[in-house]
C-alpha cells in the first residue's frame, strides 16, 4: 500500500525535501529521531492541520474502520488477518490484546515478527505530527517480544527479540534483545 511518491512511505527522502539524520545509538542501529522521516510543513498551522496532504483520507478511514474491528474482535487469527489486509507486517502466531492500536495513518511501517505479544490498549505509532513538520517511521517487534498493556511506542523504535515493555510504559528508544524495560520514559530495570 506504500507508494513511492506518497510523502509518508518509507521510501520517501531527501529528494522530496525531507532529512533523515545518521547518528547510531548503542545497537549501531539509528537513533529513534535517525530512524524517522522528517516531512516539513510550512506556514502558521500545526503540522496535523496538513495531515490531507500527507495521506489520502480515504485509506485513513478504511485502516481507521479495519482497525477499530480489529481492536475488539475476539479471535487472535481475525486481528492478525486483518491488520494484514491494510499492511501491517504480522508474524505467526502473533497476539494482539483487546483494543491494541496500530498506527492509522502508516500502518504498513510496522512489523511485529512470530509469536510476540501486544497487550491489552497498547498503541504502535508510526507518525508523530508537531508544530512545523511531521516524523515517520518504522516500528518493529522481534520475535517473541511482549508489550504490555497501555504501553505506547513512537515511531523509529525497534523491541528486541524477547524483550518486555512494562504496562503503560512510553517507549522512545530502541529495547535491546531479552531486556526489560518500564516507565515514561521506559527505561531498563
Amino acid at each position: 500500500m506504500t507508494d513511492e511518491s506518497d510523502p509518508g512511505s518509507a521510501g520517501a527522502g531527501a529528494a522530496d525535501g525531507d532529512v533523515t539524520g545518521g547518528a547510531e545509538g548503542d545497537t549501531g542501529r539509528p537513533g529513534r529521531h535517525e530512524a524517522t522521516t522528517v516531512h516539513a510543513t510550512g506556514g502558521p498551522k500545526n503540522s496535523l492541520q496538513h495531515w490531507l496532504e500527507a495521506r489520502n483520507p480515504l485509506v485513513v478511514c478504511l485502516n481507521y474502520a479495519v482497525i477499530v474491528l480489529a481492536r475488539i474482535a475476539p479471535s487472535l487469527r481475525l486481528k492478525s488477518w486483518l491488520l494484514r489486509r491494510i499492511g501491517v507486517t504480522v508474524g505467526e502466531g502473533v497476539s494482539w490484546g483487546l483494543e491494541s492500536t496500530p498506527d492509522v495513518f502508516w500502518p504498513e511501517l510496522i512489523t511485529v515478527e512470530d509469536h510476540a505479544i501486544v497487550g491489552y490498549d497498547a498503541t504502535l505509532l508510526c507518525h508523530e505530527f508537531l508544530q512545523d513538520e511531521y516524523r515517520t517511521g518504522e516500528i518493529v517487534v522481534r520475535e517473541r517480544a511482549m508489550i504490555g498493556a497501555g504501553a505506547i511506542v513512537l515511531p523509529g523504535v525497534e523491541i528486541g527479540a524477547g524483550a518486555q515493555v512494562a504496562a503503560n510504559s512510553l517507549v522512545t528508544e530502541d529495547v535491546p534483545p531479552e531486556t526489560t524495560v518500564a516507565g515514561v520514559p521506559a527505561e531498563e530495570v
